[in-house]
């Protein structure tokens, strides 16, 4: 994987994001968020594999990937939802799981429920329907020692951005 450090417009500010990433896709699946433009670098051969074994076992197709490399505890994601315009209005996210476990948290939007799953070495966790719209998700910090973790989310991009 390449793997790079990255930074997002949050909050009016420039901020480092807290973990390593890398978006992998079909030449088209351009991703923005947060302020950022991805381009995707062609898929490689053991996504590849990982992808069409996902798209078999539970039916979605996917043109995309975005990998994050969780280092150690303090590496992290914020809460937020996947509900970027083309994601469209129901998409379907397959997360896997590989490494050291970590905790994933859902928080209601509304009721403020808040879920909390610890995902293994293995898990896959599929996001569909109008999840997106109800709960935001986050990989908190912690203090516990970590070994790394890397996260597959699959995606499919149906909504070409403009670069």
């Amino acid at each position: 994987m390449d793997w790079q450090e990255e930074s997002i417009f949050i909050f009016g500010r420039w901020v480092k994001v807290p973990r390593l990433m890398c978006w992998y896709g079909d030449p088209d699946a351009y991703y923005q968020y947060s302020g950022v433009t991805h381009k995707p670098r062609l898929w490689n051969k053991e996504l590849q594999l990982v992808r069409v074994k996902i798209e078999q076992q539970f039916g979605s197709t996917y043109n995309s990937v975005l990998a994050n490399l969780y280092r150690n505890g303090r590496d992290s994601m914020g809460c937020h939802a996947d509900d970027e315009k083309e994601l469209g209005s129901t998409p379907i996210i397959a997360s896997l799981s590989l490494g050291d476990e970590r905790l994933f948290k859902l928080h209601h939007k509304k009721n403020k429920e808040i879920v909390d799953i610890i995902l293994g070495h293995g898990d896959l966790l599929i996001m569909a329907g109008t999840i997106q719209n109800h709960w935001l998700h986050s990989v908190p910090k912690t203090k516990k020692l970590k070994t790394p973790r890397i996260n597959l989310t699959f995606r499919n991009i149906v909504e070409t951005v403009t670069t």
